[in-house]
């Protein structure tokens, strides 16, 4: 069987939880060919993978979010749009009404518009901007909303017009871009769709159009309805949609997914991974780690400021936060300079490291992400006996704390950013270790029996088999 799976911002450009999701998904299935349709921001990321690629995956098909910039389309042509699809494209800018997807399709894939930018400057667009802005927008002026919704329109023209590669089964591993290149999939060949959602795509580019200084005003409110907007397509095509727990579940049916189609398969680990780990030298104090990116979703900066709080009563405790610096080379700036000003000594960015040589030498770890699905962080921490400091995200809770089982409390969660209530909750796990080692065996119990990556895999196995059915491809010779 032939798998596309299409993911965004993601594997295998950076590394993280949904990129090792995709590349354990891929490695323990040898049975199988995956092919990769990777979205990423920029084209200077062509060809910079962060994983060696396993064997089975035989083509990694990428397309490059800032190539819209370099598009300039012809004035004037002329679609001739009949209403339902003038309609859609309506509903598509607005955000508003019931969208049709397969009518944007007919529209964006139509190979007659040649340059993608040729649709953004045509009469028909031009027409329905103008009547949009008379009935919703007059308050704005028609110039900057023309521009904006076409620097909105542009990347997901790009995206539909580019080659599709052809699979057995589509699989998106989030809404947004993916979720629309996943769709096309059965809008062209009629191939089941399978969406798994980590976190909530739409929600997440909410938070960050709020924080962005690159939208004005009322264009926020425009863009955070777009990427709502094209979270609808995903929830309309897929066969089944894959969520990681309860929570999530509920957001879904509230943005409008039928709820029918949804299933929960938890992520997973061999806990068999995270016994017998390198220790810590006997004598060193306490060691606090995170295992993050250092990018503004996973919140960097609260992690610094609650180390403040605890060298103010633990003033030997070393601090270690563990993952990639390179992908927002600002804001790791930004992190640093903090560390100097607020003069925190032990703090140690490690950059890329492999997990299971610093996990066992931690005492304690922490996650303050301001967003999250089912943190692999969080399940590696757990699987390896470490008591845990979290925000209240994602299924954190129910992972420190558990859902309707008898393991027992993993640690604490905490409101987000709320860097004073997490500096506490540390300084209360380093002032005694009976409690840090039951709590961490609470958490080692909970993986090991509820979060597998046997039943992770299997669970896939069983979905794909379902959806694509076991027909063969020619052996690749390519990978």
């Amino acid at each position: 069987m032939r798998i596309c799976i299409v993911a965004e911002g993601s594997y295998p450009y950076v590394t993280g939880g949904v990129s090792s999701w995709i590349h354990s998904l891929a490695r323990n299935m040898p049975e199988h060919e995956f092919v990769i349709y990777a979205i990423a921001a920029e084209r200077k990321q062509q060809g910079k993978f962060k994983y060696t690629l396993p064997d089975n995956i035989v083509e990694v098909r990428e397309i490059f979010l800032d190539e819209y910039m370099q598009l300039d389309g012809e004035w004037g042509h002329q679609l001739r749009l009949h209403a339902h699809q003038r309609q859609a494209i309506t509903s598509l800018i607005s955000g508003e009404g019931e969208l049709d997807w397969r009518q944007i399709f007919d529209v964006l894939c139509d190979r007659k518009l040649g340059n993608p930018a040729n649709f953004l400057m045509s009469r028909d667009f031009f027409d329905i901007m103008s009547k949009l802005c008379e009935e919703k927008y007059e308050q704005l002026p028609f110039t900057e909303m023309f521009w904006t919704v076409r620097s909105m329109i542009l990347p997901l023209l790009l995206t539909v017009q580019k080659p599709l590669p052809e699979a057995d089964v589509y699989h998106a591993v989030s809404t947004g871009y993916a979720g629309v290149l996943a769709s096309l999939g059965k809008y062209l060949y009629n191939k089941p769709v399978l969406l798994t959602e980590h976190g909530i795509y739409s929600r997440e580019r909410e938070e960050e159009i709020i924080k962005a200084d690159w939208v004005d005003g009322y264009f926020k409110d425009i863009w955070i309805r777009y990427f709502y907007t094209l979270s609808t397509c995903a929830y309309q095509y897929a066969d089944e949609v894959i969520t990681l727990f309860g929570r999530n579940r509920e957001i879904q049916i509230e943005l409008g997914c039928d709820e029918e189609k949804i299933s929960i398969v938890p992520n997973g680990v061999t806990s068999s991974d995270y016994v017998n780990l390198p220790m810590k030298p006997a004598g060193e104090p306490i060691y606090i780690g995170g295992i993050v990116r250092v990018v503004p979703i996973k919140d960097i900066k609260t992690m610094i400021q609650s180390f403040q709080i605890v060298k103010r009563q633990v003033p030997q405790a070393k601090f270690f936060i563990m993952g990639p610096y390179e992908e927002d080379p600002d804001y790791y700036e930004e992190c640093r300079l903090m560390v100097e000003l607020l003069k925190i000594d032990d703090v140690i960015f490690t950059g890329s490291i492999n997990v299971k040589e610093y996990i066992g030498q931690m005492d304690i770890l922490v996650l303050t992400s301001i967003s999250e699905g089912q943190p692999l962080a969080v399940l590696e921490g757990l699987a390896a006996g470490k008591p845990m400091v979290t925000t209240d995200v994602g299924s954190c809770k129910e992972l420190i704390y558990g859902n309707h089982d008898d393991f027992g409390i993993a640690g604490s969660v905490v409101p987000v950013m709320s860097y004073e209530r997490i500096g506490d909750a540390i300084v209360q796990l380093c002032k005694s270790e009976e409690q840090r080692l039951q709590m961490g065996e609470n958490g080692r119990k909970r993986v090991s029996n509820l979060y597998t990556n046997h039943n992770f895999i299997s669970s896939y196995q069983q979905l794909y088999q379902t959806y694509g059915g076991v027909q063969s491809w020619p052996v690749s010779v390519s990978n």
